[in-house]
């Protein structure tokens, strides 16, 4: 049909074409604000473990609230679809957020930390996500594109176990990423699989900032007589001798994982070793009950230990070469 000019009308959009158009125009949008984040947020780091079970994800949320508590301005992004913990270890997984304008505003958690993660879109927690590559390709590029981060001083993304998927898209969609920080305990199938995260690192032309050692060992705490010499039968039924200080007090650590593997593989891959947190039943209750231990105990032995991996991560940012190549 023509108008009286003999020009032919143009037919109305179809709602395929519109949602069609919608689409192309939020990953346009999305893609924008990709590239808005790398100037908005100046440290961005990658937190990695080659197998489960090693306390990842509490690492993740201690290096977060330690950069926090120090005044900085920190998010922490919680990439674990299948398995998102960080909000129940944070006290906020019943936090509702809010969408303004397309954009998802994270929760905040102690300290001002800014949290995002799946936990908080999912009705029923007991419910699986059962989700194929695409999927969750799309879910962490939302993640990426459409929260509202707004200046940070660090971004630390808790990701999974192992080196598939999840880090490969956020090391491709995100910009600026400033490197890798692998959790491992000492154990050797750990150590293995951290190898793996490390190369992994290498392979992507991302820096690997250093390596943590966690579950380190675990101290024993007594009192005895002043000046005396007390014994503590080990893991491996060997005597620990230790001396009692003049008040006292005592105290032993046990390699209950062993020890020093962290540090091995890290001298052996020609990485930073960034230090040893010790094995803390307190993190275990405090994760169960949303006070992770850094907010429990600010002064006690597992804050400072967070203190100075956090000290070592920020001596290696300063000194890392910037920007990375990126795989098209």
């Amino acid at each position: 049909m023509a108008d009286s000019q003999g020009t032919p009308e143009e037919a109305p959009a179809s709602p395929e074409q519109k949602a069609q158009m919608e689409q192309a125009y939020a990953q346009m949008r999305r893609k924008m604000r990709m590239t808005q984040l790398d100037e908005e947020i100046k440290h961005k780091v990658m937190v990695l473990s080659g197998k489960g079970g090693v306390g990842k994800s509490t690492v993740s949320v201690g290096l977060a609230l330690s950069l926090a508590r120090q005044g900085k301005k920190v998010g922490l992004m919680d990439i674990d679809i299948t398995g998102p913990n960080v909000p129940k270890m944070l006290g906020i997984e019943d936090a509702e957020l809010h969408v303004e304008d397309g954009q998802i505003f994270p929760a905040i958690g102690p300290h001002g930390l800014k949290v995002i993660s799946m936990a908080f879109l999912i009705e029923d927690p007991d419910k699986p996500v059962i989700w194929r590559g695409p999927i969750k390709l799309g879910a962490i590029q939302q993640f990426i594109g459409d929260v509202a981060w707004g200046e940070l001083d660090a971004l630390i993304i808790d990701f999974p176990p192992g080196t598939s998927d999840e880090p490969l898209t956020v090391s491709q969609s995100l910009p600026g990423i400033d490197g890798v920080v692998i959790v491992t305990t000492p154990q050797d199938v750990a150590l293995l699989d951290s190898r793996k995260s490390i190369n992994f690192a290498k392979t992507i032309s991302l820096p690997c900032l250093g390596v943590v050692e966690n579950m380190s060992g675990y101290t024993l705490h007594g009192k005895a007589e002043p000046n005396s010499q007390i014994s503590v039968m080990g893991p491996t039924g060997t005597a620990i001798e230790s001396t009692t200080d003049e008040n006292g007090d005592w105290s032993v650590t046990l390699d209950v994982f062993k020890s020093g593997g962290g540090e091995a593989a890290a001298v052996e891959l020609e990485v930073p070793f960034l230090g040893a947190l010790p094995f803390d039943p307190g993190i275990v209750r405090g994760g169960d009950d949303g006070v992770h231990r850094i907010i429990a105990e600010p002064d006690g032995a597992t804050a400072a230990a967070f203190d100075a991996v956090v000290d070592n991560v920020l001596v290696e940012l300063e000194e890392s070469s910037g920007p990375t190549v990126r795989i098209s």
